[in-house]
């Protein structure tokens, strides 16, 4: 029987691919797509857990065969993710797009990066202040426990690391190795390694052109197979989301939810109002934030439902360019240097706010000005080497505790709704970097007004 029950529940999900798949046929938006991926994926992952109970046996044997479209969509995006960062930067080189402004563009997409996020830090902070946050309000039950335990055993790893060590840890001293994305800061090193590859490519250029002339065909040749794969993976989005929201509805334990729906609510309001910013800083730029709004929508949609900002990573810089109009190799930096530096929801918001919750444990007052600086200080600083996964927050909550001297296992007080805010909290991240990419394209005037007005359905995997 209950084999039969779990063939069921797999042929329920074919079926609403099956319905994704006829509106891609006839030529539905993809925004639309995702959209509706989006909403048939929670009310499926409702009809589960409503039908079957969050411990059932046949539920939890059912999830692993979502995990083939779901998570095997993310893995494909990943697939990605390097090929894609490396050639992209490198072509930028080699089309001239990005030389002349370099270190202007680079010091821009930081800046906006960084500064926003010590924005993030102010609001998390006024929205903890503001809904009355305290850890110790929070009941300690085995699960926190362990959670708090797992933080400071990562913390004994991390102690002593100096600001200094953070930065040198974005080098590519093995690019190889980085390439394989070991590291927290793999791709922030390859985009280094993909710049000095363009660089030596120009002083070729200007020695040896014939030589520099075959380099570019290859770099050109295979630009575009990537480009290509790149594609064929973004149409497969609808499909992903669809998955993995009926996948984390369907086991999210919502009765523990609910006795922290004040730390929900309070995290929500924070990450949005992060979002407005976002929407403000596009409109000084002399930009519509609706028309941003609309065309990063499935971008965002699949970063929240992911929970990966690196897995957003393609979709982040093909919307960038193919939408947005941000040329391909600033696109490619904002996209890159937003999954390891200055990421709004993981490293911005959320550590502040647990400082803020934790602050009254050890005797700080966290109304005293002095405190509410070195906060939105820390966090700012700490925003660099986050890691673009699940787990990022985790690190930057950690690295920002300790410096503050504030207990870091009390960070394990909100493992129960840590899914449901991560991925509110990813979805501002890349946000944030798309704005970046946007506002330092508009400020070195290389963005392309005419197609960022225009409307473009498909624009985010056709160029």
């Amino acid at each position: 029987m209950e084999s039969a029950l779990i063939i069921l529940n797999i042929a329920a999900l074919l079926i609403l691919v099956g319905v994704l798949y006829v509106m891609q046929k006839k030529h539905v938006s993809f925004s639309k797509r995702v959209f509706t991926a989006l909403g048939i994926g929670i009310l499926f992952g409702l009809g589960l857990q409503l039908i079957y109970g969050l411990d059932s046996e046949t539920l939890q044997q059912s999830v692993p065969w979502f995990d083939i479209i779901g998570t095997g969509y993310v893995k494909l995006l990943q697939m990605v993710v390097m090929p894609l960062v490396f050639i992209s930067i490198v072509s930028a080189f080699t089309k001239m797009t990005i030389t002349s402004n370099l270190g202007k563009i680079s010091m821009l997409i930081i800046g906006i990066l960084v500064g926003t996020t010590g924005v993030a830090a102010a609001v998390g902070i006024g929205t903890s202040l503001g809904f009355g946050l305290e850890a110790m309000q929070i009941d300690e039950g085995q699960a926190e426990q362990m959670r708090g335990q797992e933080m400071e055993q990562k913390y004994s790893e991390i102690e002593g690391q100096t600001f200094p060590q953070k930065v040198l840890e974005l080098l590519p001293a093995n690019p190889f190795l980085d390439f394989t994305g070991q590291r927290g800061t793999s791709t922030i090193a390859v985009v280094i390694f993909a710049a000095f590859v363009g660089i030596a490519y120009l002083g070729i250029k200007r020695k040896e052109p014939e030589q520099a002339a075959v380099f570019k065909k290859i770099i050109d040749a295979i630009y575009s197979i990537v480009m290509r794969i790149v594609t064929l993976v973004l149409r497969l989005t609808p499909y992903g989301v669809l998955a993995i929201m009926a996948r984390t509805v369907a086991t999210s334990n919502f009765s523990e939810i609910a006795k922290l729906g004040e730390f929900v609510l309070a995290s929500y309001v924070a990450l949005a109002v992060v979002f407005i910013i976002h929407l403000l800083i596009i409109l000084i730029s002399g930009l519509s934030p609706v028309t941003y709004v609309k065309k990063v929508f499935p971008v965002l949609a699949f970063a929240f439902s992911s929970r990966s900002s690196a897995g957003t990573l393609p979709l982040n810089i093909q919307a960038q360019k193919n939408a947005l109009g941000v040329p391909e190799g600033i696109a490619n930096f904002a996209g890159s240097f937003g999954l390891s530096i200055g990421q709004n929801g993981c490293a911005g918001v959320y550590p502040a706010m647990l400082a803020v919750m934790i602050a009254p444990t050890v005797g700080i007052d966290p109304l005293s000005p002095s405190f509410i600086f070195t906060v939105i200080a820390v966090v700012a600083i700490s925003s660099f080497g986050v890691a673009g996964v699940g787990g990022g927050a985790t690190f930057a909550a950690i690295l920002v505790l300790s410096t503050l001297n504030l207990p870091v296992a009390l960070a394990g007080l909100l493992i129960s709704i840590e899914p449901l805010i991560d991925m509110a909290r990813t979805a501002v991240n890349v946000s944030g970097s798309m704005t970046a990419g946007v506002v330092t394209s508009r400020v070195t005037k290389d963005l392309d007004i005419k197609k960022y007005k225009q409307p473009q359905d498909e624009a985010i995997y056709h160029g």
